[in-house]
């Protein structure tokens, strides 16, 4: 850390039970000159990656929906979301994960997926930033069902939607998840489908 303006004072553990939750108190140097003690409460829960499987010939892409706790205590009726395939770096590096989750999440092996950028989602309160992939995919590519891991309660319905639906899906609000977003529309700049 090499912010001459900021000081960290402590760091004090709230939680630490799924991910790790710390209260950090630090002093902050204004633009005027003066210092100012603040507090702040960080949720760190390791960085992440996401990919969007996309297929041009046919023009459609994978996704994946599953139950998001968070999003049904915050009124999402049904707690289930539309998302790019996604998951936790844990030990890995940025590469290994997203190809390892691809195949668990989707079935799909990817060989070569390209790395677009890193983004954090929640600098306000979240430390996690995910770095963000494309990858063709073809039908040959399929090796399994997906649906991810048992061991992890994953339970992953995968989807194969037009690509133009599945932008329309933003707008309807059907899609309601940033790194889908992002990546969708990613794909709708630079022309990945028609």
């Amino acid at each position: 850390m090499k912010n001459s303006k900021v000081k960290i004072n402590y760091i004090k553990n709230l939680a630490n039970d799924w991910y790790k939750l710390d209260k950090v108190n630090f002093d902050y140097k204004t633009q005027k000159g003066e210092w100012q003690t603040q507090n702040r409460e960080c949720y760190d829960r390791g960085d992440g990656a996401a990919i969007l499987l996309y297929n041009s010939t046919k023009n459609t892409v994978i996704l994946t929906k599953q139950f998001r706790m968070p999003t049904y205590l915050n009124e999402n009726s049904d707690g289930m979301m539309i998302e790019v395939c996604a998951g936790l770096l844990d030990e890995d590096d940025p590469l290994t994960c997203i190809k390892k989750e691809a195949e668990e999440e989707t079935g799909y092996q990817i060989n070569n997926p390209t790395k677009l950028f890193e983004i954090y989602s929640t600098p306000g309160a979240v430390t996690e930033k995910i770095h963000y992939f494309i990858a063709e995919y073809s039908d040959e590519m399929k090796l399994g069902n997906g649906g991810g891991l048992a061991s992890e309660h994953e339970e992953i319905e995968v989807l194969e939607l037009n690509f133009n639906k599945a932008i329309h899906m933003i707008s309807s609000g059907e899609i309601k998840d940033a790194k889908t977003v992002i990546l969708l529309q990613y794909a709708q700049l630079n022309k990945l489908c028609k």
